[in-house]
């Protein structure tokens, strides 16, 4: 293995640090869109529609069940 000189180390710690915060900004951006609630309610309109449609049909049809037991 070769070795390095004192500033060649240095060096490399820089580039290592600089990247490195790189891939945290990074990482902090995807977690904050990740996470907007808002921004993802957004997104998924249709589907959260579609989901509210199929739990009010499944209300709708296990209420008339129970009305129909009672009778």
């Amino acid at each position: 293995m070769a070795q390095r000189s004192p500033a060649e180390i240095r060096d490399s710690i820089e580039n290592n640090r600089q990247e490195l915060g790189i891939s945290l900004e990074k990482l902090r951006s995807e977690v904050t869109r990740i996470t907007d609630w808002r921004g993802q309610l957004q997104s998924h309109q249709r589907e959260l529609a579609i989901g509210a449609a199929a739990v009010g049909t499944l209300m709708l049809l296990r209420g008339r069940r129970r009305r129909k037991r009672r009778r």
